[in-house]
This record gives C-alpha cells, sequence and structure tokens, in this order.
C-alpha cells in the first residue's frame, strides 16, 4: 500500500529525474577485453518511461559516469534530457529547473547510492530502489519494491501515473 502522502506527492511531479547504474540499471558494470562496456535494461521500465512521457511528464537521465550506451538507449526511448559524468548532479538538477521552469516541489528523482543524495534532498519526492545503500533509503519518501535495473522503474512511472489519474486511461488503450 503506498502512503497517501506519497501519492499526494507524486500528484504534482512534472519531471522524472533517473540515476543510471543501480536504477535503470542493476549497477553491475561489464567490461570486455577490448575495454567495451556493456548494460542491461529492462524492457518494462523503458515502456514505463514512454507510458510516462505521453502524459506529458518530462524524464531527465543524470548519471556520474559516461556510457554510449546509456546515450543510445536514452536516444531510442525519446528521452532527450540525458547528462553523463556528472560528479554533482545538483548543477544539472538546478538547470533543469530553470530550462523547463519547474520548482522542486514538481521534481521526483529516483537514486540508489549517496551520490544521488544531494539531489534527493531538494526535490518534491525522493525515491529509492529497493536494493539502494540504507543512507539513501534513510532519505527517501519512498522505496520500491523491486531492484534497480529490474522493474524498478517502471514501478515509480507507475505509481506516478496513478496518482496523476493517467493509468486506467493509458492501460484501456491496449485493452480496447
Amino acid at each position: 500500500m503506498i502512503p497517501v502522502r506519497v501519492m499526494e506527492q507524486a500528484r504534482r511531479i512534472r519531471l522524472l529525474i533517473l540515476d543510471v547504474d543501480g536504477v535503470l540499471t542493476d549497477g553491475k558494470l561489464f567490461f570486455d577485453y577490448q575495454g567495451n562496456e556493456y548494460k542491461s535494461f529492462h524492457a518494462r521500465d523503458g515502456h514505463g518511461m514512454k507510458m510516462l512521457k505521453q502524459t506529458g511528464v518530462e524524464i531527465a537521465v543524470i548519471s556520474g559516469r559516461e556510457s554510449p550506451i546509456v546515450a543510445m538507449r536514452m536516444q531510442s526511448l525519446g528521452i532527450t534530457h540525458v547528462y553523463q559524468n556528472q560528479e554533482d548532479k545538483r548543477i544539472v538538477f538546478n538547470e533543469l529547473l530553470v530550462k523547463l521552469e519547474l520548482s522542486s516541489d514538481e521534481v521526483a528523482y529516483v537514486g540508489d547510492d549517496v551520490i544521488d543524495l544531494p539531489v534527493m534532498m531538494h526535490v518534491g519526492l525522493a525515491i529509492s530502489v529497493a536494493d539502494a545503500n540504507e543512507a539513501v533509503k534513510a532519505c527517501s519518501d519512498w522505496c520500491t519494491t523491486l531492484n534497480g535495473g529490474l522493474g524498478a522503474v517502471r514501478e515509480v512511472c507507475d505509481l506516478i501515473l496513478q496518482a496523476q489519474d493517467n493509468f486506467e486511461p493509458l492501460l484501456s488503450q491496449y485493452l480496447a
């Protein structure tokens, strides 16, 4: 059961910011002998992001690492706010507030590690994935039941869609 307070916070969200490693992926980093990097993304997370975008909620990705794979995946989902190699995620967060003309209480952030805390402490809805660092969980308004990279982002998208009364209308498109 999702607390009423969390649903009320989710109702105001106009921007969802996601970390990558540990949120959109399971956090494991795979490299081959040539230095090529491999990541695994969950298809349901991607579809949840597409559904959320259909309702006018913006999505941004802020990662502390740089990866061409992340750029490719986000491009395939139509996510245009992609910021990589960001040691201080607050800088991009503040730029997004200005660019999208939003207040911080209209933003949700999903993180898993302490690098995410500086932004999580300033958003309207701070969310951690189920396998997040304990300090991150302690600073979260809500924690997903699923681990990062295993459908946690879809849980967040569905939460926002439900809070904004958009889940059922979208679902009806698939049932028609």
